[in-house]
């Protein structure tokens, strides 16, 4: 990416204007990382997908971006047209933008210091185009430092962030810091999903807490936020993200991809239909 020519005011005013025409703007969020919090953006934009939305993914992670991975769209650069950035697109017709989608390799490290990620997050949102989104998942990488503020601060009228933990405590405690971190910033906590919430045994059906169960829901209660649901180890999720395709779309019957699907439908509940339709 090259600079955008524009003072920071004017990216930012820039981005919030090019944000306008979105309707549901969703921000997915952790406290720490190893809790599956992209492999979850992932799999709710692809149920808003299914759903008949027009669905744009971001992945603000500038250190760590795995989206591209995750969709099929790793190695595709962005595009340029008319002075804007024009997002990959997956097969599927989702449009996906990562700071991947400009780097030579994959494996490329970027180096970069808070105001160069701001700068970045800022032309993201400003300078692509999403004409035609109806609904915008952005993938933060954990924690509460640039990135999520910056995301916060450009989106006011988002409808929120999703809190993604597992059971174990320290995953909670930081999960927890993500909730305050929401309120802090005025940011609507959609609600906190459990994620890798027990095994489910392919051959006896037997459960197995690995990482405890129910924890998401107590710290949801407790902070009096949303529980959305838990979402259960899927040897098939694993599968499904190294291989770039949505669990929802390749076993859409997996235990996992429907606690996946049914997040996403209490996320979207009142929403107006697809299309702009009444």
């Amino acid at each position: 990416m090259s600079h955008s020519g524009k003072t920071p005011f004017e990216q930012s005013v820039n981005a919030r204007r090019n944000m306008e025409g979105i309707a549901h703007k969703i921000l997915v969020m952790s406290g720490k990382g190893g809790v599956g919090k992209t492999t979850l953006a992932v799999n709710l934009a692809a149920a808003f997908s299914q759903m008949g939305y027009s669905v744009g993914l971001l992945d603000v992670d500038i250190h760590g971006p795995n989206v591209p991975k995750m969709t099929g769209t790793e190695g595709v650069q962005a595009g340029f047209e008319e002075g804007r950035i024009v997002p990959v697109k997956t097969q599927g017709g989702m449009k996906v933008l990562s700071i991947s989608s400009f780097l030579p390799e994959g494996n490329s490290a970027v180096i970069w210091r808070g105001p160069m990620k701001i700068s970045a997050i800022r032309q993201f949102l400003g300078d692509a185009d999403w004409s035609g989104t109806e609904v915008l998942v952005v993938d933060c990488p954990p924690g509460t430092g640039d990135e999520p503020l910056t995301v916060a601060q450009l989106l006011p009228d988002a409808d929120g962030a999703v809190i993604v933990t597992s059971p174990q405590e320290v995953a909670l405690l930081d999960s927890a810091r993500s909730v305050d971190f929401a309120q802090r910033v005025k940011l609507n906590v959609l609600g906190v999903v459990e994620n890798l919430s027990g095994f489910v045994c392919p051959h006896c059906g037997k459960t197995t807490d690995l990482f405890k169960t129910g924890g998401g829901e107590d710290v949801a209660r407790k902070l009096g936020v949303p529980f959305l649901g838990r979402v259960p180890i899927s040897p098939a999720m694993v599968l499904a993200g190294d291989s770039g395709t949505p669990l929802l779309d390749v076993s859409p019957d997996d235990l996992a991809a429907k606690a996946l699907a049914q997040v996403a439908e209490r996320l979207a509940t009142g929403w107006a239909r697809p299309g702009g339709a009444a």
